[in-house]
């Protein structure tokens, strides 16, 4: 950017170095899509948002089970005016010192019926989201930053794995009648709060500049019906994966031509400070 390299000249700044950097609305911002190191040159007071690594949705069986949806990455913000998951508010800055290298770690999604893994930034963790519920694993969601939904059959249905306090909500229970399956949970609601299956919501923020939805949940494998993953997760079709660097779920596979689940979305890890 033209603007970056006039402002790094000038000796306005960045302050920091890791990551991607841009300049907006008065903020250096840092964006890291892959793991690597932020190191400040002078002392900082700086806002994040850390979001972990999503769900895979779970598999169906032939002609029985159909998957749940994978839970959304744990979302952690420190950014003032926005929340965290799980119906928080946003937490508290965080000073960071200069010279020290800051480890950040972009949390994985999970594969079919896997958890997500942690991301971190210096003592900021979020937590992977859970799987969505399958027999090849167990047919109840995984727990984790926002739970993966239960599988569901025509004979019954398994609970929805809880979130993690401040992070995001639990997945959605699966039933015994269509659409069966349990959504996952997302960080700003529960999976099935919009409809059985669906996906939980994410959260919009504005830390980079511009409105972005992340950390929704996945949907459930379909049974006859569309259903639609939480923004950034997965939807319908199924077997759908949450998007990359969204910390989105990936929905569930369906009992019959797409068995496979989808696999979650990668974390994502975003630091600012003030020009």
């Amino acid at each position: 950017m033209i603007l970056l390299g006039i402002l790094a000249a000038s000796g306005a700044g960045p302050f920091a170095t890791g990551g991607t950097i841009t300049e907006s609305g008065g903020y250096w911002i840092h964006t890291f899509n892959a793991s690597g190191t932020f190191t400040p040159k002078k002392d900082l007071t700086c806002e994040y948002l850390v979001i972990a690594g999503a769900g895979g949705g779970g598999a169906g069986t032939p002609g029985s089970n159909i998957g749940g949806g994978g839970g959304a990455g744990g979302y952690r913000s420190s950014v003032a005016g926005e929340s965290s998951g799980g119906g928080s508010s946003a937490e508290s800055a965080l000073s960071v010192d200069n010279g020290t290298g800051y480890t950040v770690t972009i949390g994985s999604g999970g594969a079919q019926s896997s958890d997500g893994t942690n991301s971190v930034f210096s003592s900021i963790t979020s937590t992977g989201g859970g799987r969505g519920g399958s027999t090849s694993v167990s047919r109840t969601g995984g727990s984790g930053g926002s739970g993966g939904g239960g599988d569901g059959t025509g004979g019954s249905g398994s609970s929805g794995g809880a979130g993690t306090s401040d992070q995001g909500f639990g997945g959605g229970n699966g039933i015994a009648t269509s659409p069966f399956t349990g959504g996952g949970g997302g960080a700003g609601e529960a999976g099935n709060t919009d409809g059985q299956g669906f996906g939980g919501d994410g959260i919009a923020s504005s830390i980079t500049g511009s409105s972005i939805f992340r950390s929704g949940g996945g949907a459930g494998g379909r049974a006859g019906v569309g259903l639609s993953g939480g923004a950034g997760g997965g939807a319908d079709p199924v077997g759908n994966a949450g998007v990359i660097n969204s910390g989105g779920g990936g929905s569930g596979g369906d009992d019959g031509g797409t068995l496979t689940g989808g696999a979650g979305g990668s974390g994502i890890v975003i630091v600012r400070y003030a020009a």
